[in-house]
């Protein structure tokens, strides 16, 4: 039976969810969030997404999205009031190859980074190799406010979890670092009602209980 609304599943902390929300709160994508506890995973989601992981998005039509660009993307294509699909230079694909990167070579330092104790190379080995990542944004972010335009983008959306991510294992390191722009960057996302909205605050779902009506009001 198709839903009243898309049915989100989420975790607040993980970036992957959270790069998904704030692509449904641009959107003005409303859906119905059920905020998942990790360690204890609805069998409802696992039903619809056997891999475990957030955000798993079922749309009206019980068609499932598991990846967090996908989400995104199937958010902004439906509305995009904000022209986060709209690049001040390059296009689309560009944007997409630089979420790649952070994908896949920036969050494997990431992780190793912030749990050295599980990766022979992990600690600031892991965090060197990753701060290639941030010199490159930082040399964007020379070119223009934003990543890819003077105006956020799908782009700086996807990225900015993972950077704030990184920070926050060592803040005043991050903050020693001769970023200033890269750290504006952060701290102005971080600092947004886009943002503040996308991170509201809600108890685990539970089976046979109605989710939470998502994006919450301004």
């Amino acid at each position: 039976m198709p839903f009243a609304l898309p049915v989100l599943y989420s975790f607040r902390r993980c970036p992957y969810a959270m790069r998904a929300r704030l692509a449904l709160v641009a959107a003005g994508q409303r859906c119905e969030l059920r905020e998942v506890v990790l360690r204890n995973k609805p069998a409802e989601m696992l039903a619809a997404s056997p891999k475990g992981t957030v955000p798993v998005l079922i749309a009206q039509d019980e068609s499932v999205l598991e990846q967090s660009l996908d989400v995104m993307l199937w958010a902004l294509r439906r509305g995009d009031p904000l022209r986060w699909l709209q690049p001040g230079t390059g296009t689309l694909q560009d944007m997409l190859a630089l979420v790649a990167r952070c994908d896949d070579e920036f969050k494997s330092q990431l992780d190793r980074y912030k749990y050295p104790e599980r990766h022979a190379d992990g600690g600031e080995t892991a965090r060197e190799r990753g701060s290639a990542f941030l010199r490159d944004l930082e040399a964007r972010l020379s070119a223009s406010p934003q990543l890819a335009a003077s105006h956020a983008t799908l782009a700086d959306a996807a990225v900015m979890p993972f950077v704030r991510q990184f920070a926050m294992v060592d803040q005043a390191w991050f903050d020693s670092q001769p970023w200033p722009r890269l750290q504006a960057w952060l701290s102005s996302w971080i600092a947004c009602e886009l943002f503040e909205r996308a991170m509201q605050k809600y108890e685990p779902w539970k089976p046979g209980e109605a989710g939470v009506d998502f994006p919450p009001p301004r």
